[in-house]
């Protein structure tokens, strides 16, 4: 029966045009996982790696990729999971608050529910899988900022979209450690949003361009809108503007790379290894490994022992590390693994 659903619900989505990969629908549990959007680099190493631990212990994968980064794309096929009774959703959020009902729907009728990458509402999920703690993003790149700027100077953050979880909580951090007095001499100037978009990004980055003449730095937390500045601002070599942010070392390099590069340093964990940690979380909550309390520790094969811990609202987590920095000195030895 379960395998006639999954055909069903493959065929209906093929005649909708949503990007999907499986495994095979024999018999046994079904994870999904539902990324962002489709086209997204990120997602799909992310993806990549998800798919590869459910696929080794055994279990039917389902990576579900929205036409669109919204909220709606993303309701609709949680909504076909629901029906079709998968045994444990992952999900990484275009819009935490919207998500809410169908997951609740989820929960209720005995799916196992995670988050990774952007989080959705705590009582909507047992656990998130995050990339790394807000503070140690927020300040890893408050003081990329800093250096970039000589301490002092106008800079701006293009983000990705304004509902995504990820990062409205790596800006509010941000604001945070920016009350610091090493940190007064800076003037966040404006925050705008690319929709994880290329196209918006680059027009965007124009945009503060326009707008804000002296703009010594464009931060970018996200994969595409980093990569999009870095293009735009390329293209103005006569600028002095540099970027920041979060990016893929395979896409970045040849902005990171020679003597005067646009794009200084930036940061990322390993999109790979954090859709590995998602599916044995995965695995552990459907095989009561986890029963997601604070304190209880599981396997997660070779990447070692992993603990769920509490952030600084209460809800549950499990952190896969802290992010690496790259720059002209590593990043020839990085662009090759992803």
């Amino acid at each position: 029966m379960k395998k006639l659903l999954i055909l069903l619900l493959v065929s209906a989505l093929i005649l909708s045009g949503c990007s999907m990969n499986r495994t095979s629908a024999d018999d046994g549990p079904v994870y999904a996982l539902v990324t962002k959007a489709q086209g997204n680099t990120y997602n799909e190493m992310m993806a990549q790696g998800f798919q590869e631990v459910i696929e080794q212990a055994g279990g039917n994968c389902l990576i579900y990729n929205p036409q669109e980064t919204t909220a709606e794309e993303q309701i609709q096929i949680l909504q076909s999971l629901v029906s079709q009774g998968v045994d444990s959703i992952t999900v990484a959020a275009n819009d935490a608050d919207a998500l809410t009902d169908v997951l609740q729907s989820a929960m209720k009728q005995g799916i196992v529910v995670s988050s990774v990458d952007s989080d959705v509402n705590v009582e909507s999920r047992q656990i998130f899988v995050n990339q790394a703690a807000a503070e140690t993003i927020a300040r890893a790149l408050a003081e990329a900022v800093y250096e970039i700027c000589g301490g002092e100077g106008q800079w701006a953050i293009l983000s990705a979209t304004s509902q995504a979880t990820n990062q409205n909580a790596w800006i509010r951090a941000m604001r945070s450690v920016l009350e610091e007095e090493k940190y007064q001499n800076l003037r966040l100037v404006d925050i705008v949003y690319g929709d994880d978009d290329e196209e918006i990004s680059r027009e965007m980055t124009q945009k503060l361009l326009e707008e804000y003449p002296d703009l010594k730095v464009i931060c970018a937390p996200t994969v595409i809108g980093l990569e999009a500045v870095a293009q735009v601002l390329t293209e103005h070599p006569e600028l002095e503007t540099k970027a920041t942010g979060l990016g893929l070392p395979s896409v970045m390099a040849e902005y990171i790379e020679g003597e005067n590069p646009v794009c200084p340093c930036m940061f990322l964990w390993n999109p790979v290894d954090l859709g590995r940690l998602a599916a044995y979380v995965s695995l552990a909550l459907v095989n009561g490994e986890l029963t997601g309390i604070a304190g209880e520790e599981f396997e997660a094969g070779d990447m070692g022992v992993f603990q769920v811990e509490e952030d600084e609202s209460g809800a549950l987590q499990v952190v896969l590390a802290w992010p690496l920095k790259f720059d002209t000195a590593n990043i020839g030895e990085w662009k090759s693994i992803f």
